[in-house]
């Protein structure tokens, strides 16, 4: 798999270098569309003739249909698959699985970086309100984002910021073989090493937020974990950040997908504040750093298992919350819940979002694992 990775970055690199420089131009390879469209005709996604549509950041001028060839469907699904792992899918899955297989030390480190990393991009993106690049020449894939502005990539920054804090907590917790290392890192590397100027701008602004903050991450768990007004900060500013989300003046899903972020993070910080009351937070129990077990069939098959009865609570409980707080919301404002337009209503938006995953936040910290005690599938004897 490491020599994969490194035949993977090699091969990327060095069969687009010649193109690019001939489409965009050596001197403007970080700024010219045309750079990604090469990129993307380098990686198989070519754009048909017939396509003859404009679109920026939400501005669409079609006088033809959209469409493209897939000539390399390895490419292509790693790199739609990576995409999607930036929304929703991402933020209900790996996280808490890290919580319920490795250890919720972890999981609330990487959330804490994940939720301050994202809302600085977020709020730079609209702020700064710098296009992504037109189509043609890029083959847009994520339209649901259209209306987003480019820079800096949030992809990027939640990227960077979790691998590393990833690498960073990881290794005064737990022994990772050599092996695992090298892997990380040339991930990390891949991911990073695209030339384009919003890959690169996220990158080096989540480094930034990771060196400066590195040093106080112990006092900020502290202070998490036992300050008894973490439960209010940890609601109250969330939502006030969420409810003050920079304006624009159209419709974009930041809002929405910041304010999902901020409250999970809320609703996993009140979690962990209330497990270290409870007197069982289920961090790993020392001495530091913990020799995992080996990786037999039998922890793999106890790994699936947590992960499908935690999913299936988690997917639940948004469910329900969800249809709840929606047909709450939409009665007090006298709107209709079928009634799109009304629901991307801030007033309505951000309350029933927040809600809705808070409500995650809180089940995935307190809940998953006490029912996993019940069904016996999590060993007491290892947490503290």
């Amino acid at each position: 798999m490491s020599f994969y990775v490194s035949t993977l970055s090699r091969s990327v690199t060095c069969s687009c270098t010649a193109h690019l420089c001939t489409r965009a131009g050596c001197g403007s390879l970080n700024s010219a569309p045309e750079l990604v469209g090469a990129f993307q005709r380098c990686c198989g996604l070519v754009p048909r003739e017939t396509c003859s549509r404009v679109s920026q950041n939400g501005l669409v001028h079609a006088n033809g249909s959209a469409s493209y060839e897939v000539r390399n469907w390895l490419f292509y699904f790693l790199f739609v698959t990576s995409a999607a792992l930036g929304h929703e899918v991402f933020y209900i899955t790996f996280l808490p699985c890290i919580h319920w297989n490795l250890d919720p030390f972890l999981c609330r480190r990487l959330v804490n970086m994940w939720a301050v990393v994202m809302y600085i991009g977020q709020v730079m993106k609209d702020i700064l309100k710098l296009p992504r690049p037109p189509s043609p020449p890029v083959v847009k894939l994520e339209t649901r984002v259209d209306a987003e502005y480019g820079m800096p990539s949030t992809h990027a920054m939640a990227a960077t910021a979790i691998s590393f804090t990833l690498l960073l907590s990881a290794q005064e917790r737990v022994k990772l073989e050599l092996q695992s290392l090298i892997l990380m890192t040339e991930i990390i590397l891949l991911y990073v090493s695209s030339s384009s100027q919003d890959v690169i701008c996220g990158v080096v602004i989540s480094a930034i937020i990771i060196a400066l903050s590195y040093p106080y991450w112990g006092t900020i768990d502290y202070l998490q974990l036992h300050n008894p007004l973490s439960p209010i900060v940890g609601v109250v500013l969330p939502l006030f950040l969420s409810y003050k989300y920079p304006e624009l003046d159209h419709y974009s899903t930041t809002r929405g997908d910041t304010t999902i972020i901020l409250a999970c993070c809320s609703g996993c910080s009140v979690g962990y504040w209330v497990n270290e009351r409870l007197g069982l937070t289920f961090d790993l129990a020392g001495p530091f750093p913990v020799t995992l077990p080996p990786l037999t069939l039998a922890a793999v098959g106890l790994g699936v298992v947590r992960f499908l009865v935690g999913l299936g609570m988690l997917v639940l409980t948004r469910q329900t919350v969800r249809w709840a707080s929606l047909r709450v919301l939409c009665r007090i404002s006298g709107a209709s819940v079928s009634d799109v337009d009304a629901r991307r209503r801030k007033e309505i938006e951000v309350p029933y979002k927040f809600s809705t995953y808070v409500s995650i936040g809180l089940v995935n910290s307190i809940l998953v694992n006490r029912v996993f005690v019940m069904m016996g599938l999590w060993d007491l004897g290892n947490s503290v």
